[in-house]
């Protein structure tokens, strides 16, 4: 039976934001009325993309044991800079440009982080005001409007049931890089840098590489979240991004990633942002205010940080590292209380 409870445990404890996201699903289907309906879930996930491709280059970032507080900021910047250069460039040289923007602030967070060792809080603090600044300039602190309006269509025509093009590309995002962090050699290398950077470096890794690296992609999924968001609505305007940064944090860590660095799943924020985003409907759609929404999506954060507390605490426990078991277990020469051997067995 124990090792029955032991394996139920075990598996709860690897898919919870799974288990979560079904659980909240399944309640707002209860509760909400409609909330089935094809238009309603075609609407969450288009709710549910801008957030999760930000959260892409976010996860990588701190997986990497960094933060990046500038998404919020960058994602606002490729949606001015997109709709903006449209009318000169198309949208084909627009998008690059509003990615390009993107990654020039990744790199510049990821120099200053990397090689002149500042801490990335506040490093992307000061980007963050930065990039608002240079919003605000360049907009003059209004909205923009595009002048071609067929690619809003495109962008939000499903092609398949519930899935238009905008929602396609984060999913492709999301598994493509859930591979790389994967089942590749270098993208192991994020969890390696992370855990423990010394080590990654004693390991022959280019640890201040892949820092920058990281950033770059925090950059890049931002610019583009927010250049896609934008050209669905052929407009954008200087708060676009104001509430992404919030959600993205919680969505994170909620999915798994580890503020500690090491720890983490794309794939994970990316259901967490979905889980997120069921929310947010199913309450607006039962006439909840905004600060109803926040207070929720504050609940649940909680609810998921008490849960990774207590599971360190019975991992910590099992392998004798709290200090008041000090007192209740002592090891000499492999044997325990009485002359008799002990075995300790570690939780995964």
């Amino acid at each position: 039976m124990d090792d029955m409870n032991k394996k139920v445990y075990q598996v709860i404890n690897n898919y919870r934001i799974y288990f979560l996201c079904g659980l909240v699903f399944i309640a707002m289907a209860i509760f909400v009325p409609n909330f089935l309906t094809p238009y309603n879930i075609t609407n969450i996930l288009k709710g549910m993309s801008l957030n999760a491709m930000v959260a892409v280059g976010f996860t990588i970032v701190m997986i990497c044991k960094e933060l990046d507080l500038s998404v919020g900021t960058t994602l606002t910047l490729g949606a001015m800079f997109v709709i903006g250069f449209q009318p000169s460039l198309g949208w084909g040289g627009s998008l690059l440009i509003a990615v390009l923007a993107g990654a020039l602030v990744g790199l510049a967070n990821g120099f200053l982080v990397a090689r002149a060792k500042i801490d990335s809080f506040i490093v992307t603090l000061g980007t963050m005001t930065t990039v608002q600044g240079i919003i605000f300039l360049y907009g003059k602190g209004y909205a923009l409007n595009a002048t071609d309006f067929t690619i809003a269509d495109w962008l939000e025509t499903p092609i398949i049931p519930f899935l238009p093009p905008r929602v396609l590309i984060t999913i492709i995002f999301v598994l493509l890089f859930e591979v790389l962090l994967v089942r590749t050699k270098y993208g192991r290398g994020f969890y390696m840098v992370g855990a423990n950077r010394e080590t990654a470096w004693l390991a022959g890794l280019n640890t201040e590489g892949y820092v920058i690296v990281a950033f770059i992609i925090s950059g890049i999924t931002a610019a583009l979240g927010g250049a896609l968001f934008a050209m669905s609505l052929s407009s954008a305007t200087p708060t676009i991004g104001t509430s992404s940064l919030m959600i993205v944090v919680a969505a994170t860590i909620i999915g798994g990633t580890s503020m500690a660095g090491g720890k983490g799943s794309i794939l994970g924020s990316a259901v967490a942002v979905l889980t997120l985003t069921i929310l947010y409907n199913g309450l607006t759609n039962l006439g909840a205010g905004y600060e109803i929404q926040i207070l929720a999506s504050g609940l649940v954060l909680a609810v998921v940080v008490l849960y990774e507390a207590y599971a360190l605490y019975q991992a910590n426990k099992v392998k004798g590292q709290r200090p008041e078991l000090l007192k209740e277990v002592s090891l000499k020469k492999g044997k325990g209380r009485g002359g008799k051997a002990v075995k300790l067995e570690t939780l995964n």
